[in-house]
């Protein structure tokens, strides 16, 4: 496991092993919350690409994935509160059991925005699913019924997370060295 460690992150946080483990944990828990229901999963590009993945593989529950793409990053590295739906969902999500998938909740800001929107569309419900959260950043109270792991305020990446599109592709969560995104 090391030797696949890229020298840029200081250590691995959640390993592959615990992320696979708490993926099936989650998809056993929407089962049976959502049982003889479809989900409409709904990933939020590009950080939850991995999670739905994994998570839509997990599920015995039928379900259909549809992607929007927001942005209030930049390539900042704290969110900026102003969001832009930069690709919209394809279809309607009226009278629809929607999950949202979310790779992390950082302020909340940008979820509680994404969140209103999805809800004025009509669905029949509205879920959120992250495989992490920061407790400590978070500048909005959320409703999250599915949890994968709590972290402290610092700066992760793989699976699904990135720096400047880099280290997505990890399959592991890992802390990047300060030096990194200090610049």
């Amino acid at each position: 496991m090391t030797d696949d460690v890229p020298p840029e992150i200081e250590k691995v946080l959640i390993s592959e092993e615990e992320i696979r483990a708490k993926v099936a944990e989650l998809a056993a828990q929407i089962d049976r919350d959502y049982a003889g229901r479809e989900v409409l999963l709904v990933g939020v590009l590009k950080g939850a690409v991995m999670i739905m993945a994994d998570l839509a593989r997990a599920l015995k529950t039928p379900v259909s994935m549809e992607f929007m793409a927001v942005s209030s990053y930049g390539s900042s590295t704290s969110s900026s509160g102003v969001v832009r739906i930069l690709k919209d969902l394809d279809r309607e999500v009226a009278d629809k059991h929607v999950l949202v998938v979310e790779d992390i909740i950082d302020s909340g800001l940008t979820l509680s925005w994404l969140l209103r929107n999805i809800s004025s569309r009509g669905p029949a419900s509205v879920e959120v699913c992250a495989l992490l959260r920061k407790p400590e950043a978070a500048k909005i109270e959320l409703p999250v019924k599915y949890i994968g792991f709590d972290i402290p305020s610092e700066f992760v990446v793989g699976y699904g997370l990135d720096y400047v599109e880099r280290y997505r592709d990890l399959p592991f969560v890992g802390l990047l060295k300060p030096e990194v995104y200090a610049g």
